[in-house]
């Protein structure tokens, strides 16, 4: 693909400060190391490096035209374009390189502290239970047609979003639902584009700190920006920071909720509890009315499904084909239960952090389970506060918690598992100390008992082990196969 420099500039909203017009452009770069003949080279600010720092390397690998915050001295014959903020030229920029294929397709981005991901895939489920075609990005993964993608960030960098969209809109597909972080907002990675829907879930403290966000009103802003590049706006009428998000709005305005009043409520509901099942019931009532019974329990399921029905509403889906699919709906390591056992479950989920934990322990306690057995570790490499924290919730929350292995990195497995026995310490919780994590997994399942609930928690969609840098394949579905195999023979 070639495009004028002229032309791709104009389409985006800049002008060139010097240097020629008419050069042929091959291709937008914000890596210098990927430049070549033809290219537009981004330069911008990093954590780490200023993107200005490498306009040498770009234009010796052959850029043509540089954008920069700031005037640099570049060869004769070099274009330069100067931009407020280098981010968010390349979101528009990438966004006129692509044809801007949010425009023919219908995108719906979802943001929140919680239920981004779960909600993700539940609406896909639905939709394409109607016979519409559904790509995704997300956390895990960005889905297009047959073709899955791990993911690397919630929401990838603003030129890898409108590629993905592009390939979307090449494949056919007619929506697109994506998870929107406070970080991609604030780093414009999806500016430069419409949303058809924009989805609130919740907010709390989260991602505050040096590398995220300065405080949580930042956080709280970032999350608003959403819902004034969007037409129509979903949103959680039970969070108390709503009138806040709202602030600045300039789209249409529907909500749910379990407490308040709503346009989409959920009433009667029903936690679903018997030997090797958790699950929820309930009737969504005033724009939809339909019984639901979800096979994933908690309020926050409800919340989420909830969600995923006022989207599907605006897009005209029926009733039965949205019971159907929220039944069937389910998310690679967000409280993916797994049958093992006729007394009691088992479940695999990402919670790799206290208020995640505690959320999750907490939510279970609900059900009134036998026991609740809880199997984590902790990364290594990272605070020793999440470590000490994530034991004192796991010890005050859980009948009994075996202390494993998640990613040591480049730490000693044993030692990360003293600083959480540090935490769990501080309760009266019950404890074992299993490195090994299969074993741990074992251990769990042998000894099992009616109306337990065994968690296995931190790793969730992850398939590997990271250990003194080299990510070993380690997928806990695998892992508990194998056990209830070994433990059958």
């Amino acid at each position: 693909m070639t495009k004028k420099l002229s032309a791709l500039i104009e389409d985006a909203g800049y002008t060139v400060s010097r240097g020629p017009l008419q050069a042929d452009i091959t291709s937008l770069v914000y890596d210098s190391r990927k430049s070549v003949a033809g290219s537009l080279f981004v330069a911008m600010p990093g954590a780490k490096a200023d993107g200005t720092a490498y306009i040498p390397q770009a234009v010796e690998n052959g850029a043509v035209a540089v954008v920069a915050e700031k005037e640099v001295d570049l060869p004769e014959g070099v274009s330069l374009i100067l931009a407020d903020d280098s981010r968010e030229a390349l979101a528009r920029l990438s966004a006129a390189w692509f044809s801007h294929p949010a425009d023919k397709i219908k995108v719906i981005g979802i943001t929140g502290t919680k239920g981004k991901t779960t909600t993700t895939y539940m609406i896909k489920s639905i939709l394409e239970n109607a016979g519409r075609k559904v790509g995704l990005i997300g956390t895990i993964e960005a889905i297009i047609g047959d073709k899955h993608i791990p993911s690397l960030n919630t929401t990838p960098e603003s030129y890898i979003v409108q590629e993905y969209l592009s390939q979307m809109v090449d494949k056919g597909i007619e929506i697109a639902v994506m998870e929107v972080s406070s970080q991609a907002l604030k780093l414009h990675r999806v500016s430069g584009m419409t949303f058809e829907i924009g989805i609130f879930t919740n907010i709390s403290p989260d991602h505050i700190g040096p590398a995220e966000h300065k405080d949580f009103a930042e956080y709280l802003y970032c999350k608003s920006l959403l819902f004034r590049q969007c037409r129509h706006g979903i949103f959680n009428a039970d969070d108390k920071e709503l009138e806040e998000i709202l602030k600045g709005h300039t789209c249409t305005v529907n909500t749910y909720a379990i407490e308040n009043d709503a346009d989409f409520k959920a009433e009667d509901i029903r936690l679903v509890h018997r030997p090797g099942y958790l699950g929820v019931d309930y009737r969504v009532s005033g724009r939809e009315n339909f019984p639901v019974t979800i096979d994933v329990p908690g309020r926050f399921s409800v919340y989420n499904s909830l969600c995923a029905i006022a989207v599907c509403h605006f897009f005209g889906v029926e009733a039965s084909a949205m019971q159907k699919a929220l039944k069937a709906a389910r998310v690679k390591g967000r409280i993916e239960m797994i049958h093992v056992s006729d007394d009691f479950a088992l479940m695999i989920d990402y919670a790799h952090n206290a208020m995640a934990l505690e959320s999750l322990l907490s939510t279970i306690h609900e059900y009134d389970p036998g026991r609740i057995v809880t199997v984590f570790g902790c990364g290594g490499n990272r605070s020793k506060l999440r470590r000490y924290e994530m034991g004192e919730v796991s010890g005050r929350l859980s009948d009994f918690t075996i202390i494993t292995s998640d990613n040591p990195r480049f730490e000693k497995p044993l030692d990360i598992i003293k600083d959480i026995e540090t935490g769990i310490k501080k309760t009266d919780g019950k404890y074992i100390e299993i490195p090994d994590r299969k074993e741990a997994i074992r251990y769990a399942i042998e000894n099992g008992q009616k109306g337990d609930v065994i968690i296995l928690a931190g790793k969730g969609h992850e398939d590997y082990q990271e250990i003194k840098g080299v990510k070993h394949p380690m997928d806990e579905r695998v892992l508990i196969k194998e056990v209830l195999e070994e433990l059958k023979g």
